[in-house]
């Protein structure tokens, strides 16, 4: 079973040949921490000979200097290799490692084990086909068992292998190997899963990781890579529709005009009809072109040009489809978003979407409900923090074309990146489509503060900045409303303390302070009533008396400045976050 080398000498080109012939399986491990992940996939690599002398002197050297196996050698240091990992003994990031046997190839995501980094598995999980889930037998199912199982099920994983490993210190315990499969398995019977198989192993000792062992006679089953070798994962993506994003509109030529993209799913043959998602537009295919020439049919996974038979607008991020099977194409839906940063999601704040070669502004117009990973259940929330689930409500500006993700992992996924730091900040599967914004319909829309403030995915209100000297509530004032925008909302600054500038024409140089709190006021109102959050400073020390009584007692907050604060942006952050979170 293991890999052999003998053919590589002997005919290197039919060695070549039946590599490339070999089927891949991509799969990951996850579990709790201190499961065995690194060490049973480090001894997969090892019984798999895929190790190379250099690696293996320096595996010798660094079990000596690092290990947790006294003189022997230790196999999770050949997945850890981040120096923080080694030294807490701990997976942090997600190690990617490929291997083959004679029957097949395989790429393993090394996953962490530790909660807080439960995004990094996610990463892991979203292109894998099988999930080998890792259970210490001293300690049976954990809360990081199923909080991984769940995120396994929620990306689309259905072939799992429970691998109950640590066997051997637990005296290879029928009985304690029973009960945890029935733990387990009463857990996840919600999850949507098609089949797991439990296997009792010890990865440390490689029992039933290659070859069956006899210290398990009561068990009958596959050992670890038998099944890894022979589980048959269907090819969904083939099975579905045809869907392309054009990434690329491929134009060398007057005479050349191609789409370039990869094929999420389904198969395309010249003479087919495909349609525009976006605009309806048909057409047939005329060619499917590559750089080693012509294709007669291109399927999932592959990247492809292609050419129709008539002149249509499309550009990059459009979505070519069957005519009579099309995606969805829609400005608003509904989705799971698991929420991967330290700063928490707020609903109607604006984020970037990217779906495929789309890029577009987004809102998450409402947390429906949260999912508590460990029961599975829905619980109320108004923030996603840090590795939570939610399901929310997107709206979009504008429409895009996508699947469900159950139905089609390829165009039914997405991310959402933060738009001021521009980092990932959320991954997404999509449920279904929600009801339009009905664009024929706009006679017949209401009009006011309410839908205004809508639109933005905002709560307007008058934050008006009292106290200190002009310097320093404008200072604040102005800090204020950068975090405000860096958040995504809407804002505007009313400064009255300098009537020579924006207000020079509405203020005048005489007026009294009273009336020039009043008319700061009345323009703030104007653009309340426009949706906005207004920042607005009066002259000097004057209260906003006048002010006050113009708005509603949820619609105006005071904010006084003290004199000499020992950090403008700490308080600055603290107004922020005591109003709107």
């Amino acid at each position: 079973m293991a890999h052999t080398s003998e053919m590589i000498a002997e005919d290197i080109h039919q060695y070549l040949k039946q590599q490339e012939e070999k089927s891949m399986l991509r799969f990951i491990t996850c579990g709790s921490v201190d499961d065995g992940k690194s060490t049973l996939i480090g001894r997969l690599l090892w019984d798999s000979k895929m190790i190379f002398e250099d690696q293996l002197t320096a595996l010798e050297a660094d079990s000596r200097r690092v290990g947790t196996q006294g003189d022997n050698i230790d196999y999770a240091l050949l997945l850890d290799g981040l120096q923080a990992e080694r030294e807490q003994g701990i997976t942090i990031d997600v190690a990617y490692r490929f291997f083959s046997t004679d029957r097949r190839k395989f790429i393993v995501a090394d996953t962490p084990g530790h909660e807080q980094y439960t995004r990094n598995m996610v990463t892991g999980a979203s292109t894998a086909q099988v999930a080998v889930i890792l259970i210490d037998a001293r300690k049976g199912v954990l809360t990081q068992t199923r909080r991984h199982s769940y995120l396994v099920s929620l990306v689309g994983i259905r072939n799992i292998v429970l691998a109950i490993n640590k066997m051997d210190l637990v005296d290879y315990d029928a009985k304690l190997f029973e009960a945890i499969r029935l733990e387990y398995e009463n857990f996840a019977a919600g999850l949507g899963f098609d089949r797991i198989t439990t296997i009792p192993i010890s990865a440390l000792q490689g029992e039933n990781v290659l070859a069956p062992s006899g210290k398990t006679p009561w068990y009958f089953g596959p050992t670890l890579m038998e099944y890894l070798e022979t589980v048959q994962v269907s090819d969904a993506a083939a099975r579905k529709p045809f869907r392309m994003r054009v990434q690329w509109v491929n134009r060398p030529n007057l005479d050349f005009r191609g789409f370039c993209g990869t094929v999420a799913s389904g198969v395309v043959r010249p003479g087919d009809e495909v349609a525009v998602t976006s605009s309806g537009r048909t057409s047939r295919v005329a060619r499917i072109v590559t750089m080693d020439g012509d294709l007669p049919e291109a399927f999932a996974g592959q990247a492809v040009t292609l050419t129709l038979a008539d002149e249509i607008d499309i550009s990059r991020g459009d979505t070519l489809a069957p005519a009579a099977e099309r995606p969805y194409h829609a400005d608003r839906f509904e989705a799971k978003i698991v929420w991967l940063h330290e700063e928490a999601l707020v609903p109607g704040r604006s984020y970037l979407i990217k779906a495929g070669s789309t890029t577009a502004p987004a809102r998450v117009t409402e947390l429906r409900f949260k999912v508590n990973v460990n029961s599975l259940r829905q619980e109320k929330g108004d923030r996603l923090e840090l590795n939570e689930v939610g399901v929310c409500g997107l709206s979009l500006d504008v429409p895009i074309s996508f699947d469900s993700y159950r139905e089609n992992r390829g165009t039914g996924n997405f991310i959402l990146i933060d738009r001021v730091t521009n980092a990932t900040v959320g991954a997404g599967m999509i449920h279904q489509p929600l009801l339009q914004s009905d664009r024929g319909q706009w006679h017949s829309i209401d009009i006011g503060r309410k839908s205004r403030a809508e639109i933005k995915g905002q709560d307007p209100r008058v934050l008006w900045f009292t106290g200190a000297g002009n310097s320093e509530k404008v200072e604040i004032a102005r800090l204020v409303e950068k975090k405000l925008h860096s958040k995504g909302r809407h804002t505007i600054f009313l400064n009255g303390d300098d009537p020579t500038g924006s207000f020079k024409h509405i203020l005048g140089p005489e007026i009294d302070p009273g009336e020039t709190i009043h008319r700061i006021a009345e323009v703030a109102r104007i653009c309340l009533d426009a949706g906005l959050i207004v920042l607005a400073t009066g002259p000097s020390r004057e209260k906003p008396g006048r002010a006050s009584a113009l708005f509603g007692e949820a619609d105006f907050l005071e904010i006084a400045v003290k004199e000499n604060i020992d950090s403008s942006i700490e308080f600055a952050e603290g107004v922020v976050r005591k109003i709107y979170g």
